[in-house]
């Protein structure tokens, strides 16, 4: 998942915490002016409601009723009837032009991880899914920062998945521990892994061939990003550009670390995310 919450056990009308202070999420959002940052609080505060609806939200049949009160709620909102715990919302949707499917798209990611752990999914349904989980909130995002329509959807598309993909590769561990596998099943059948369960993915002695691949998607994307980033408005990119070089140094993190058993989850220097911080904190 992008993010991850205790939400679902709060109250309607309480909203959940702030990002982790010293996260590069919180960084990168303090760079932004107070509307804007407060803004992205309130997506940020949705996203992680909704995604624990997906990680600990009971029986499934509990799990689709509060997803479906999430989608009636947004509707709601949208509709002028705003709920307790989508108030927040109001006033970005209406001053950013947020629009509705991309809320509904956020919804239908964590369905994907609601009823079935997602197991080697194919290619395409990879794809959906980060674009769902992370590209959608992308484009929520870059509306908030005041991108170029076109460029702000050119970028969520690309960010949003060099993002998710990092996250895949950093997680393989402590997703397969919870019954999860996201590496897409065409990689895993170039290595003799036809129905894999994820214990004997992580462990097969050929899986850094499918992840060396899934680094080198990433990778693309983060080229991409940057190229979108050189050619846009610098201000409204401070937090999207802080945001690539923070999870980069994630993979470049991965690939020094290789794929090898034991696998240490690895963490930038410190010194590197105050260097990014410093970087691009700065217009």
């Amino acid at each position: 998942m992008t993010v991850t919450a205790t939400a679902m056990a709060l109250p309607a009308d309480e909203a959940p915490a702030l990002p982790a202070a010293g996260s590069s999420f919180y960084t990168a959002m303090r760079l932004l002016p107070k509307e804007r940052r407060e803004a992205m609080y309130a997506v940020y505060a949705f996203c992680r409601a909704v995604d624990d609806v997906a990680d600990d939200g009971g029986a499934a049949d509990l799990r689709a009723a509060e997803l479906d009160r999430w989608r009636a709620d947004i509707d709601g909102l949208y509709a002028g009837r705003p709920a307790a715990r989508v108030r927040d919302l109001v006033v970005p949707v209406q001053r950013y032009d947020l629009k509705r499917e991309d809320f509904h798209a956020v919804i239908d990611g964590m369905a994907m991880d609601a009823f079935e752990d997602i197991v080697a999914p194919d290619a395409a349904t990879l794809d959906l899914y980060c674009d769902r989980v992370a590209s959608a909130v992308g484009r929520l995002s870059v509306r908030i920062f005041g991108m170029p329509e076109a460029l702000g959807i050119e970028l969520a598309w690309h960010e949003g998945r060099a993002l998710q993909l990092t996250n895949i590769l950093r997680d393989i561990d402590e997703d397969a521990e919870r019954g999860r596998l996201y590496l897409p099943r065409e990689r895993l059948a170039a290595i003799g892994l036809t129905d894999p369960t994820p214990h004997a993915a992580i462990t097969h002695p050929r899986i850094g061939e499918v992840c060396a691949a899934l680094a080198a998607e990433a990778e693309a994307h983060y080229a991409a990003t940057w190229a979108i980033i050189a050619k846009s408005p610098r201000k409204p990119t401070k937090a999207a550009r802080l945001m690539a070089a923070a999870y980069r140094l994630y993979l470049v993190a991965l690939l020094k670390r290789g794929w090898a058993m034991p696998r240490a989850r690895v963490k930038p220097r410190k010194l590197a995310l105050v260097a990014v911080a410093l970087r691009h904190g700065i217009v």
